[in-house]
């Protein structure tokens, strides 16, 4: 469960930001779009989606981007990141203080029903801060922190009474470019797998759609339990589609391109040899009532997309995940966007309370019969950085409930902002 993201210093995002799933004091669709943390003391609610707006090149996908990077940061850090290794962080560039300044990250979130806070500041060559809070029964525990020192040219610790393990073995290994945390793990920290575990099993972010491999709703199909579920989900989103018939075959070299290289062929031969090939066909009904077999690669790019979708969607349903999707309406219709949504909000269906985090241009969404105002969410660039916030930062006017229309009048801003072709044109001329 995500309760709140914070970034500082971030390709196109300057000042920190902050992304809450926290509930607000609103009450439209709380039994819906809300849901309990399973705390025992200091239970708050948390919103199932949040969907975020905004113009071209306003930096909607830097946030979701962000939470990559800090993703990849703690998966990489242990193993695949070796000494000396330059760290993949791009600052703000467009002002000369803060290209030179670090990166800040920190996470609050829900794993194994204990509450924990973690982030970490860094620049392209090393880590020079990091800290994990725990919060079990509501009680704050300190489980280490670390700052590097500038003029000692060291780094201090600190560890809690609560943290146990190999605390100084842990960090003697620990590089300067590498994470105590990722390290830790690396070394059989027990008392972190839960953290780490949120960040490896839980969060799953998809900074672009393009090439969304089926594959994964494919391995799901072969199960009774999927199988069934897939077919619903076909059948709910009005595809045409009955089910699938997925065959295995030999590979054949025959559909390699005649003028592929013989030396690359060789090799893709070589590495298939006694693999299998997965021939998948959508299953249609004739007028007559007949089934009808379909290569699936004449579907069409919608369809195709959402069986890519299917599997990963339904994994975070089942799973509980953090799902977070950069431009959910790519190749979707307005009402499949509405349908996959609305899954989310659906407690009979988001049994273990996954959350749905996305960009969008797609404001037919944009209501108040699908989202409270607290889940959708703007960004705009301001003195050439991004800034994000909420629509429960503004005040509803009294009788207006269009939040679609409110938003094309320019009311919330975040609007794409075109220069008119035929005054540009006419000063050229006038110029001349």
């Amino acid at each position: 469960m995500l309760i709140e993201f914070k970034v500082k210093n971030y390709r196109s995002i300057k000042e920190e930001q902050t992304l809450s799933m926290v509930k607000s004091s609103a009450k439209e669709l709380e039994d819906t779009n809300t849901f309990p943390t399973p705390e025992k003391k200091k239970q708050i609610k948390l919103l199932n989606s949040a969907t975020i707006y905004g113009p071209n090149a306003s930096g909607k996908s830097n946030l979701l981007k962000a939470m990559k990077a800090m993703q990849r940061l703690v998966l990489d850090s242990g193993s695949k990141i070796k000494r000396g290794t330059k760290l993949p962080i791009i600052p703000f560039l467009l002002d000369e203080e803060t290209k030179n300044e670090p990166t800040e990250f920190e996470v609050v979130f829900i794993s194994k029903n204990v509450r924990y806070q973690y982030g970490f500041m860094l620049n392209s060559e090393m880590i020079l801060e990091e800290w994990l809070y725990a919060f079990p029964e509501g009680v704050s525990q300190t489980w280490f922190e670390r700052e590097y020192k500038e003029n000692e040219k060291d780094t201090n610790w600190y560890f809690g009474s609560k943290f146990s393990g190999n605390k100084k073995i842990w960090s003697e290994s620990t590089r300067k470019n590498a994470l105590f945390l990722s390290t830790a793990i690396q070394l059989n920290s027990e008392q972190l797998k839960p953290v780490y575990d949120w960040f490896n099993d839980i969060l799953y972010v998809l900074a672009t759609t393009v090439s969304l491999d089926p594959g994964f709703t494919y391995e799901l199909y072969d199960k009774d339990k999927y199988k069934k579920l897939i077919n619903e989900f076909l059948n709910i989103a009005d595809l045409d589609i009955e089910g699938l018939n997925i065959t295995e075959e030999d590979f054949d070299s025959s559909i390699l391109p005649s003028d592929m290289p013989e030396d690359i062929r060789d090799k893709i031969c070589e590495d298939m040899k006694d693999k299998k090939m997965l021939d998948v066909a959508s299953v249609h009904k004739s007028i007559q009532g007949k089934d009808i077999y379909f290569d699936f690669e004449d579907e069409s790019d919608g369809t195709k997309k959402f069986l890519a979708f299917i599997g990963p969607w339904i994994d975070s349903l089942e799973s509980g995940n953090v799902l977070v999707i950069d431009e959910l309406n790519d190749n979707f219709h307005p009402l499949m966007v509405k349908f996959l949504i609305e899954l989310f909000h659906n407690k009979e269906i988001n049994t273990s309370n996954a959350q749905l985090i996305f960009t969008s241009h797609d404001t037919s969404v944009m209501t108040q019969d699908i989202f409270r105002r607290d889940q959708i969410w703007f960004c705009e660039k301001n003195n050439k950085a991004s800034e994000y916030f909420s629509l429960i930062e503004f005040k509803p006017r009294k009788g207006v409930t269009d939040i679609e229309k409110s938003y094309f009048s320019g009311r919330y801003g975040a609007l794409p902002y075109f220069k008119s072709i035929v005054n540009s044109m006419k000063a050229k001329t006038d110029g001349e």
